[in-house]
């Protein structure tokens, strides 16, 4: 009875329920008497496995799905087509069956619809029987089998009275052996949307067709002067492909009257597959990308798609406000991401669709607001927050629903979708019987929302941000009937948020402590957003020193954008490998520029010049930055007549440079200097290099002994020179020939192309000369190539 209760229909009398209740009686009384006959019930038990669940009784002994239901919302000309199956779920067979269609009474309510949807099987049976004639008889169902069945009936013999949403159900009536008396023991309970003739106010209706994915271009590109983009997977390429879910949300979306919502990285993502791209797999191997065509394609259908149409853009990578809100703001720097990703939204529209996009409007998650969220919302220049009637209530005291747009204060207007229309088809609707379910569902609630007052208004569908294929076809379906129907008419989502508002409806925003607990749990955490931050800082410190700086910036820029995604919401474990990708990558990208590592350096003299190379593996100049040198002690070791001295770097791609430092001695032994590289604006850029400085001296008494051994043999060179000058005088002239040769042969000048020999001295790859030789401190040539 309480079951009965929930629909309208004819309440069985006293007098009857009594008679039901004797005949089963009756009927049981044969059983209850044969049991002593039975055999043990240990075999009955050993036949009934004891992972078996207990057989449905009653109105769920057959379960009665209904596949198909056609016309929608028919007029009083239209025949209506049921097609469905049946199940025998009982462990008896089913015999002396019919299915045939029920009626009820009409709803006066749109909670009445929603209770009737929550026990839509089972149950008392309700309503009353089509005539006989339009039955289909089923034979005999035994337990576990399935038949189809087709009903069809003409309007005219529903006998519906004024326009409105009626109950209309298929049961199934037969019987058992156990329960040998017609009964019905299944029934599946929808809606069926009845005004045949044009109502007298339409509701105007808007419907936001979202075009968005989740994140798929990593912040890595190919190691080429293109900067081949390099994606994380292939399944972006079998979304817009053939059947995929962005394929038929386009091509569904084609034949509707929507409003169209697009993450401009979804369009960046698929301009990039048109061109060469690699494909990033499970072992970090690249491989290349082979869907250019279809991107092509794709691109160009929604080029046509939105063609005359008003396209509204969300922020880059659409980032996830309520984080923001909540947790972002208490990190320096987040919130600028958002403006970013709002011009970023604009010069990508722009350039791949050739259109000026919508940028005014903010889509939290599940239309969920309060006022943080509405005023991070607004920081970037949006002026329009669509959120959801079930986060945001109306007044006890209204019954109906008002239209959408509502003044909130500060020159912004909230546009307020209707959450029963809107989430209609979130549920799984692969099968046939869900999606026939929801389509009567969400056509039963758009009419019962318009004859719930003569206002017009104006409503507006705000789905799941990404349907799935399955979802997406059901809602196009149940589309096409609205706008085709007689209580609805389409308007696009600009005229809905300047619509007149109602006076009666609700303009306060609900406060933080009635944002809903379970999608708060989804945001990105504080930690998140601080790893966002250093990343940034890493990317600010980098950009100074590059001469393309955007090259860098504009990749980084756009994949942290991504990192603030709503996509990730509820999956913390993927957004946190993503932030670990993009930060890693670029600590990669700035080790690319760093000191080359120095062995000890010997001073032999008190003065001399250090040389420090920096090397650069980018495929880009760098300049803007310093290389410092410091003494780890000044008094016994200067640089530059001080403790440190700083010089310019600039180092050429795919180059080494070294830079010289002239220092002077104090004392002997081991000093450790520090080499560091520095940006213009002094922050550290890498690690500090330290190495050793092995300072020797050279005293007097050494330089006396090496002065004295040198005038000793200035000396015996002399005394040599001058007896052989006297030998020579006294010799004949008529000496032999081989004198005179060999007389020549003594005064002939040395050849100058003949080879010498000099000391090896031990030098780095980083070190040209030697570390003690006496040289100029000016900059060094354009370096070495540096293999990469």
């Amino acid at each position: 009875m309480a079951e009965a209760a929930d629909f309208p229909g004819v309440t069985p009398s006293p007098a009857r329920r009594l008679l039901r209740r004797s005949g089963a009686l009756l009927a049981a009384a044969p059983l209850l008497a044969s049991l002593p006959l039975l055999p043990a019930a240990a075999p009955a038990a050993a036949a009934t496995p004891k992972t078996a669940t207990a057989a449905a009784t009653g109105t769920s002994t057959v379960d009665v799905a209904v596949n198909k239901l056609s016309p929608s919302a028919p007029t009083e000309d239209d025949t209506i087509t049921v097609v469905g199956k049946i199940t025998n779920n009982g462990r008896q067979a089913v015999t002396d069956a019919h299915v045939a269609l029920r009626v009820g009474a009409a709803y006066g309510r749109r909670t009445a619809i929603d209770e009737a949807a929550r026990s839509g099987t089972g149950g008392a049976p309700d309503g009353r029987e089509v005539a006989s004639k339009y039955a289909r008889k089923v034979a005999e169902l035994a337990p576990g089998a399935t038949q189809d069945f087709t009903l069809s009936v003409p309007a005219k013999a529903l006998e519906l009275g004024a326009d409105g949403v009626y109950q209309i159900s298929v049961a199934l009536m037969g019987q058992t052996v156990t329960q040998p008396y017609a009964q019905t023991l299944g029934i599946q309970r929808t809606f069926l949307p009845w005004q045949p003739a044009g109502a007298g106010t339409r509701t105007k209706t808007t419907v936001l067709w979202p075009l968005i994915s989740e994140t798929h271009l990593t912040a890595e590109t190919g190691t080429d002067e293109e900067q081949t983009p390099v994606f994380d997977d292939n399944s972006l390429a079998k979304q817009i492909g053939p059947g995929g879910r962005l394929q038929q949300m386009l091509a569904l979306g084609s034949d509707l009257d929507v409003t169209w919502v697009i993450d401009p990285d979804l369009l960046a993502s698929v301009d990039a597959m048109t061109e060469s791209y690699k494909i990033k797999g499970a072992d970090g191997r690249l491989t290349s990308g082979k869907n250019q065509a279809t991107a092509k394609q794709w691109l160009s259908d929604l080029q046509a798609a939105v063609q005359d149409h008003k396209v509204v853009t969300l922020p880059f990578a659409d980032p996830d406000l309520a984080s923001l809100a909540h947790t972002g703001t208490k990190v320096t720097g987040s919130l600028s991401h958002l403006k970013d990703a709002t011009d970023a939204a604009v010069q990508t529209v722009d350039t791949i669709l050739h259109m000026k996009p919508d940028t005014s409007y903010a889509w939290p998650a599940e239309g969920a607001v309060d006022p943080d969220i509405v005023k991070v919302a607004t920081s970037a220049g949006a002026d329009k927050i669509i959120a959801r009637s079930d986060t945001f209530p109306e007044k006890d005291s209204l019954t109906y629903s008002p239209s959408a747009a509502r003044p909130i204060g500060g020159g912004a207007t909230a546009v307020v979708a209707d959450a029963r229309l809107s989430t209609a088809f979130a549920s799984d609707m692969t099968r046939a019987e869900s999606s026939t379910l929801a389509v009567q569902r969400f056509l039963a609630q758009s009419l019962m929302l318009n004859l719930q007052t003569d206002k017009q208004r104006s409503v507006v569908l705000a789905p799941q941000r990404m349907p799935t294929a399955s979802q997406a076809q059901t809602m196009a379906q149940a589309l096409h009937v609205l706008q085709d129907g007689t209580w609805s008419q389409s308007q696009s989502l600009s005229a809905a948020a300047a619509a007149k508002p109602d006076p009666d409806a609700s303009t306060r925003v609900p406060s933080a402590r009635s944002y809903p607990k379970s999608l708060r749990k989804q945001e990105l955490s504080d930690a998140a957003f601080r790893q966002m931050q250093n990343t940034q800082r890493e990317l600010e410190n980098f950009k100074v020193v590059l001469t393309d700086e955007s090259r860098v910036v504009t990749p980084f820029g756009r994949a942290m954008d991504r990192e603030m995604s709503t996509s990730w919401r509820g999956r913390a474990k993927a957004s946190a490998t993503l932030r670990n990708s993009v930060g890693g990558y670029l600590s990669g990208l700035t080790e690319q520029v760093a000191l080359i590592d120095k062995s000890t350096v010997r001073l032999s003299g008190r003065s001399a010049t250090i040389p420090v190379s920096v090397q650069n593996n980018l495929w880009q100049d760098v300049d803007h930055l310093v290389l410092r040198l410091t003494s780890g002690n000044g008094t016994r070791l200067k640089i530059g007549g001080s403790t440190w001295q700083d010089q310019q770097v600039k180092v050429a791609s795919g180059h080494s440079q070294s830079v010289k430092f002239t220092t002077t001695a104090k004392a002997t032994g081991p000093i450790t200097v520090y080499a560091q590289l520095f940006t213009e604006d002094g922050h550290p850029y890498g690690d500090r290099v330290p190495f050793t400085v092995e300072a020797t001296e050279v005293t007097p008494t050494v330089m006396l002994v090496i002065a004295g051994g040198f005038l000793l043999l200035v000396l015996a060179g002399f005394r040599m020179y001058t007896q052989r000058k006297r030998a020579a005088a006294a010799k004949p002239a008529e000496d032999t020939p081989e004198g005179d040769s060999a007389a020549a042969a003594q005064d002939e000048p040395e050849d100058e192309s003949a080879p010498t020999t000099r000391a090896d001295v031990p030098q780095q790859p980083s070190d040209p000369t030697a570390d003690t030789a006496s040289e100029s401190t000016a900059p060094s040539g354009p370096g070495e190539r540096v293999d990469r």
